[in-house]
């Protein structure tokens, strides 16, 4: 019962025959209600008393017409209560439909409209005793017994439409945070999906061009002994295992969200990753003023993915040339990593094709660390620059 009257004070938005069987039924209550408190008020009126207004039956009949016209109130409050207001000077029984419409108009009009309608239902009192030879009890009693009725009507139809505003509004309210709910999933998988499509390149990007370079050393020194031969062919194979290590993790990472990522590199493997690039030819000079244990994890992972897209770089579009690696910075201002070849070597074709979405990857996840990133050729040289915040 409780949840049946929740429904019809405050109902949810519906459609179709749902809706149609709720408005039929809110329409059968209020008839009932005006019907019902209407045939209280005949007898205790003495509406059937000799010198009444008119007599019962009619008093009965306007009720009872009163009472039907309740199932328009709902598409027309007012012109409802206008209509059956006025009959209750000469009807006891259209009181109860009165009282039904006061409280349609106090939901669906505005408040002062309600309790001026109201007052007007409390008027018609006057003219009721009025038109009675003997009323049974004296003007004040009915006056007052009106008027709580009325207003207390109409303040109960002010909480039902103010509860159903509450009501529309935090139903809103939730669809809003649910739709903004899906919209961060959707951000937050899409950033994710971001970052492994970074992870990604920067892995394959850097063994595919040792990858690249071996073969095309196999390729040109047909004359190549076995010996050296087979060293570059290993130097391949190891290549191609660390690739397909790395992006087995990069890749699990993308099938299994709550599993662990694989330890990411840092400063501490720099010099791991420089020697990588000179066992295939590459000439690097390297020189690191920072302590390895000075910035942080992402810190330390942006750091080694910059020297690695330079070196990446250089290898593709400057093969032969001298690379210069240089970080320095202090704790507490900014790190700074430097990345320097010349713009011309070797055959000044690229080794490896590439799309040059590395350095716009590059500077996607120095953004994301709060830093900046420069990049262009400057006196023959291409030069690679990036200034990362380093907090204490």
């Amino acid at each position: 019962m409780p949840a049946l009257l929740h429904a019809l004070l405050v109902p949810e938005t519906a459609d179709g025959r749902l809706a149609a069987r709720r408005d039929r039924l809110a329409d059968g209550l209020a008839v009932a209600l005006a019907v019902g408190y209407g045939a209280l008020l005949v007898p205790l009126g003495d509406a059937a008393a000799p010198g009444s207004a008119v007599p019962w039956p009619v008093d009965v009949g306007l009720g009872a017409l009163c009472a039907l016209a309740l199932v328009v109130r709902r598409h027309r409050p007012l012109g409802v209560a206008l209509a059956v207001l006025p009959l209750g000077v000469v009807s006891v029984m259209a009181t109860g439909a009165a009282v039904v419409a006061l409280f349609t108009v106090a939901v669906r009009c505005r408040a002062r409209v309600a309790l001026l309608l109201a007052g007007g239902n409390v008027v018609t009192c006057v003219g009721y005793f009025l038109a009675q030879e003997r009323p049974p009890f004296p003007l004040w009693v009915d006056l007052v017994v009106r008027a709580v009725i009325s207003y207390a009507a109409v303040g109960w139809g002010l909480f039902v439409r103010a509860y159903r505003r509450l009501a529309r509004s935090l139903r809103e309210h939730a669809r809003r945070l649910e739709a903004e709910q899906g919209l961060r999933v959707e951000q937050a998988r899409l950033t994710e999906r971001n970052r492994i499509a970074r992870e990604m390149h920067d892995v394959l990007a850097h063994r595919l061009s040792l990858i690249s370079l071996h073969a095309g050393a196999l390729e040109i020194r047909t004359d190549a002994r076995p010996q050296e031969t087979a060293l570059a062919a290993g130097a391949i194979r190891t290549t191609a295992h660390e690739a397909l290590r790395e992006l087995r993790g990069v890749i699990g990472a993308l099938r299994e969200p709550g599993r662990p990522e694989p330890p990411q590199p840092g400063l501490r493997d720099l010099p791991d990753l420089v020697d990588s690039a000179r066992t295939t030819g590459m000439t690097v000079g390297y020189t690191c003023r920072v302590p390895m244990d000075g910035p942080t994890p992402l810190l330390g992972r942006t750091a080694y993915r910059l020297v690695q897209e330079g070196l990446t770089n250089a290898r593709k579009h400057a093969p032969g040339s001298a690379v210069r690696v240089h970080l320095d910075g202090t704790a507490g201002r900014e790190l700074r990593v430097t990345v320097t070849n010349p713009c011309t070597g070797g055959s000044g074709r690229p080794v490896v094709p590439g799309a040059g979405l590395g350095l716009v990857g590059l500077g996607e996840r120095v953004a994301l660390a709060g830093g900046r990133v420069e990049y262009g050729v400057d006196r023959g040289l291409f030069r690679l620059r990036a200034w990362l915040p380093w907090p204490t």
